[in-house]
């Protein structure tokens, strides 16, 4: 087991202190290594992308930023970016949204909540959105609603399957209704892309929470969701104090809503691309034969 100053020497008591002071032991520097906050195990973190960013002595899937994402699961080279350029707006002058959004731009290395585009997977041709946890938690604003509706016009337009993955603390308060809409924007631009017979998956991570569940997070064809992941409208917390009652064990994680037939399968992220292969090949259109 990885150990913190695993490559220090240790001190011999027939050494001298001043001998081990002009002799300093070397170290691992912390920036090399983090701790599991499951398992409690030290992990390299140059090792952490060959396993898919998840712990490989308890499975505890690590957050990802958007661009992580699209580099596991998009085919190298692949991913197109659409409507890269938009940004928010402080549209209601709400007090110190402006900086907000600027300390966002710089924690994420993003402009917006979500990234959307087009690109390969397994070979297949599809959309992909990937919400940014990294810039104010994925919340959805009216830019981001407007990139997700306008990925899901052109995946009509160019008869498309489309892969979202959500991650969200839910509506962007400071852009109080005008974000809220942006519930019914986006389920009518899904409702539209299902009605012509196309497919849609959506791929809920920790945490997939408020006015995104209650959208298109929750209408996907197929709904998958990684190990774990805290997956509701209101908080738990919220839940218990309005109802003053206790939650049962593992309340709103992706495995309670699994047994309750909200999600169609919780998947490990290192197992997921090929899962996803696997469903655009499935429902993948081919002429039949004798067909014109």
């Amino acid at each position: 087991m990885i150990k913190r100053g695993l490559f220090r020497k240790p001190k011999n008591e027939l050494e001298g202190d001043e001998k081990l002071e002009k002799r300093p032991a070397p170290n691992i520097p912390d920036e090399m290594c983090l701790t599991c906050p499951d398992c409690k195990k030290v992990l390299f973190t140059g090792r952490l992308p060959d396993s898919c960013h998840v712990c490989p002595h308890c499975g505890y899937h690590f957050r990802l930023n958007a661009r992580q994402r699209i580099h596991l699961f998009a085919d190298p080279g692949t991913f197109a970016e659409r409507d890269g350029n938009l940004v928010s707006r402080d549209t209601l002058s709400f007090p110190g949204y402006p900086q907000k959004l600027e300390q966002a731009g710089l924690e994420s290395a993003e402009k917006e909540s979500v990234v959307c585009g087009e690109c390969r997977i397994g070979g297949r041709e599809c959309c992909l959105f990937v919400m940014e946890p990294y810039f104010m938690m994925g919340s959805l604003g009216v830019t981001a609603g407007e990139k997700i509706t306008r990925l899901f016009e052109h995946a009509l337009e160019k008869k498309l399957p489309v892969i979202g993955f959500t991650v969200s603390g839910g509506a962007r308060m400071q852009e109080g209704v005008l974000a809220l809409m942006q519930m019914a924007k986006t389920s009518g631009a899904v409702k539209r892309h299902g009605d012509a017979g196309l497919l849609y998956i959506a791929v809920l991570t920790n945490p997939t929470t408020g006015g995104v569940t209650a959208s298109f997070a929750m209408e996907g064809d197929v709904i998958l969701a990684e190990p774990g992941a805290l997956i509701g409208f209101a908080g738990p917390r919220v839940i218990e104090q309005t109802l003053r009652q206790k939650l049962p064990q593992g309340f709103q994680r992706s495995e309670f809503l699994l047994e309750r037939g909200f999600v169609d399968s919780v998947t490990d992220r290192r197992k997921l691309k090929a899962l996803l292969e696997r469903l655009l090949l499935l429902h993948e259109r081919r002429p039949c034969d004798g067909c014109l």
